[in-house]
């Protein structure tokens, strides 16, 4: 265990030497992103950030670090967040805090999208659970749609979804995706395609 943690410091630290003064960053959320919010601040840059989930958004605050809605921002120079598997081909499963919402639309919405790891999330091939956050509205039926679906007993993500996992086989990631992206209920998926992933940093 102090290996892991030894390598996500490692990765964040890197990730965080790659960011520009001036930059628009967004910040990721999870337990590797807890080691590239200090390293940042310690760095003294001036940074404009956008945080995926209230919990980085307080600890970035408390170091210092200046935190601005979302809202006003539509580009963002990078992005940098973990996961929680990665293939070789660069296919990701992230979520298991919550956020893959928030993260997917900060991926997204960056030029460069960096995910920082340590090498317990590398995986041959994407398996389950891949988490999903589902409408209140409806939401046993999206789960009879979706099959194999069951409701994590945690609070609503910040915007007011339920937070579910998908537990059948993933199969070919892109072909679930585009299934799950397809249910009705479904805000939103924790696969990340390759095609959305600039480098992957292994510590």
């Amino acid at each position: 265990m102090a290996d892991l943690e030894h390598e996500k410091r490692v990765a964040a630290e890197a990730a965080a030497a790659l960011v520009e003064d001036g930059a628009a960053v967004g910040l990721g959320t999870g337990s590797t992103v807890a080691y590239l919010l200090p390293a940042l601040a310690e760095r003294g840059l001036d940074l404009r950030c956008v945080a995926t989930s209230p919990q980085t958004e307080a600890t970035a605050r408390e170091l210092g670090i200046a935190v601005q809605p979302f809202e006003g921002v539509a580009h963002l120079d990078v992005a940098i967040d973990g996961a929680d598997q990665v293939t070789p081909d660069g296919w990701l499963v992230k979520g298991g805090g919550g956020a893959h919402t928030r993260e997917k639309i900060v991926a997204c919405a960056a030029e460069r999208f960096v995910v920082i790891v340590s090498s317990d999330k590398l995986v041959d091939a994407l398996r389950p659970p891949v988490p999903l956050e589902l409408l209140r509205f409806g939401a046993a039926a999206t789960m009879r749609a979706l099959g194999e679906t069951t409701l994590r007993d945690v609070p609503p993500s910040p915007d007011g979804g339920l937070i579910a996992d998908y537990l059948g086989d993933v199969g070919d990631p892109a072909e679930l995706a585009s299934r799950l992206a397809a249910t009705p209920g479904v805000v939103e998926h924790g696969l990340f395609p390759p095609d959305l992933v600039s480098e992957v940093i292994l510590g």
